[in-house]
């Protein structure tokens, strides 16, 4: 399916690794021009050779996305290169493990804007632009907000704030026509969900136990179908879709997972 997003400028933050990274490579395929958005340059530029490697084009900005300026700053690089912005997709972020008893307020405020307050000065700083090309948003968030996992009270208040800020925006934007949706990860295998993984005295173990209990045939969800669908809702083929928090979990969060 021809997703008509041939030199669309789409900014994803945190694109160099991971999810991020998956939705970069999805969305060079169908002839969109990823930026990746980014702390580290060493990363973003390793990137975008793979990306290029595979005879696609990508671009980057490297940024410290909890600092205001800096988001700012990598909204005017895009916009002074490309002269628009058709999409952003709000990734980066970190599970970090602030919780009630091992957090304090200043790593429970520093986890916030290293999950959700970016979010709000990205899309703040993108809006002009997103105007005029009726573009859309589009933010990543994860189960903890419908789940809760012990032991991260910071970034599922921050993936709360992103599904509430999903429905606000598709709101406030329709006068626009500017979309705004959602997709929602549970377990997805990433590099860093598997250094993760290797923490534990059994790994394979413990693989085995999270993903008996994904009622889609017992396994992680890839990045690449994050990405699809993401590239999926950035697309006309979703002309009709908003305000829509889109779960891509092989059933984890809203099925029996006694199943």
């Amino acid at each position: 399916m021809d997703l008509n997003l041939k030199n669309k400028i789409i900014i994803v933050t945190g694109g160099a690794k991971g999810i991020g990274f998956g939705i970069c490579k999805e969305l060079a395929a169908e002839g969109a021009i990823p930026v990746i958005v980014g702390r580290r340059e060493e990363d973003n530029s390793k990137a975008v050779n793979e990306i290029e490697a595979l005879g696609f084009i990508a671009k980057s900005v490297q940024a410290e996305l909890t600092k205001p300026e800096e988001c700012e700053k990598a909204i005017r690089q895009v916009v002074e290169e490309f002269g628009r912005i058709d999409g952003l997709v709000n990734n980066a972020g970190v599970n970090d493990g602030v919780g009630l008893e091992t957090g304090d307020y200043e790593t429970f405020l520093a986890s916030l804007h290293k999950n959700l307050v970016h979010y709000y000065l990205m899309a703040r700083y993108a809006l002009p632009e997103l105007k005029k090309s009726k573009g859309n948003i589009i933010n990543i968030g994860s189960k903890t907000a419908d789940t809760g996992q012990g032991n991260t009270s910071a970034y599922a208040a921050s993936n709360g704030g992103r599904n509430a800020l999903t429905r606000e925006w598709a709101v406030e934007l329709l006068k626009y026509d500017i979309r705004v949706n959602a997709v929602i990860v549970a377990e997805c295998f990433t590099p860093l969900y598997e250094t993760w993984i290797q923490t534990f005295d059994n790994p394979a173990k413990k693989l085995k136990k999270i993903t008996k209990n994904i009622p889609l045939e017992n396994r992680m969800t890839t990045s690449e179908e994050i990405a699809n669908t993401v590239a999926f809702l950035l697309s006309e083929k979703s002309s009709h879709t908003t305000g829509q928090l889109v779960y891509v979990d092989g059933g984890y969060t809203h099925l029996d997972r006694a199943l």
